[in-house]
């Protein structure tokens, strides 16, 4: 047997308490009868009084708090088998970390923004499968479509722009390993119902050859494309950093110019339109991608995961019932009865 709320038994020594105020106080007020009353007269007095009736009522109300209180307390007895059913969406999220990402425009920066947004997405998650690609040039797959949101947070919490080869960004690579993250579980699980979507999160910068033949073969799997840009079209430099976290200056091309990054629009735009999705735009720290988690909500779940497991079984229930009873007893029980 285990307890639901263990701390709801210190109210068991409420009662012994109670018994001897009761206790007590009819102690003092027999005393205070002895003064005025004899008991042969109090007994004329008090013709009718029923003793038996009298401890009824005490034994009952005392039985009656002592099973209330272990009913709180929510004792758990014998096991039950239950099943409990996964449902949600198949969320593949691509991430941008080319250097412009780390761009300052947005505080604290394009990327930290971007990472922050994807956070309060996976907390807002309920039985969604979720998977996290990052790309540049390259794409890999971070995180394989998983229900285990913690393992997702710990793959999004080390992701860095230092960590891929490439400095550039290519939408068609970021989408062909879409294609392929979609396309294994699908030959796991097999096809269900649950609505398949990729969110983009960039600030559009491509420097690939075009993605357009990806991105036919994505919508032709069901894929809805969703894109988040990040960023100002006023735009700013690359800050760049050493290893203790000092600024030491900025980006600069092959020419020695500072590079400037601005937030492109136009091809985020595109991919939505033709993904069947929509785009969103986070120009300012305080903008964020609630617009998309709203639109999540309204997407066709499918059923990912059904599990059993065993459970201890409440039966406060049946000890909630018998105080009640017994407290009943105790108020309907009269000390007096006609002779």
């Amino acid at each position: 047997m285990i307890w639901q709320n263990i701390h709801y038994l210190w109210f068991l020594l409420l009662i012994p308490a109670l018994a001897a105020g009761i206790w007590w106080y009819r102690r003092k007020l027999h005393k205070k009868r002895e003064q005025y009353f004899e008991d042969s007269l109090f007994e004329k007095l008090r013709r009718g009084y029923w003793d038996t009736g009298e401890t009824i009522q005490s034994a009952s109300l005392y039985l009656g708090l002592l099973f209330l209180a272990i009913a709180l307390a929510g004792p758990k007895i014998g096991t039950e088998v239950r099943e409990v059913q996964r449902q949600g969406v198949d969320l593949l999220v691509a991430l941008d970390l080319s250097a412009s990402m780390n761009a300052e425009d947005i505080r604290p920066s394009r990327l930290d923004k971007a990472k922050y947004e994807i956070s309060r997405l996976v907390d807002r998650l309920e039985g969604d499968r979720v998977g996290l690609v990052v790309f540049t040039g390259d794409a890999y797959l971070q995180s394989p479509m998983t229900l285990d949101y913690s393992a997702m947070r710990l793959f999004l919490d080390i992701v860095d722009s230092d960590q891929m080869p490439s400095t550039s960004t290519d939408f068609s690579a970021a989408m062909e390993t879409a294609r392929q993250a979609f396309e294994s579980i699908d030959e796991e699980s097999g096809s269900t119902e649950a609505a398949k979507v990729m969110l983009i999160l960039s600030d559009g910068e491509n420097h690939g050859e075009g993605y357009s033949q990806e991105l036919e073969a994505l919508t032709s799997m069901g894929v809805s494309i969703y894109t988040v840009g990040i960023g100002t079209t006023a735009g700013a430099n690359i800050p760049l950093y050493d290893a203790s976290g000092s600024l030491i200056g900025n980006k600069r091309d092959a020419q020695g110019q500072v590079v400037t990054t601005r937030l492109e629009p136009q091809v985020l735009r595109d991919i939505a339109g033709q993904g069947d999705g929509e785009y969103y735009a986070i120009e300012t720290g305080g903008e964020s991608i609630d617009g998309f988690l709203g639109r999540l909500d309204e997407l066709q779940q499918g059923e990912f995961a059904s599990q059993e497991y065993a459970d201890y079984k409440n039966q406060y229930q049946w000890l909630a019932g018998i105080g009640l009873a017994f407290l009943v007893v105790s108020m309907g029980v009269s000390n007096y009865r006609k002779r």
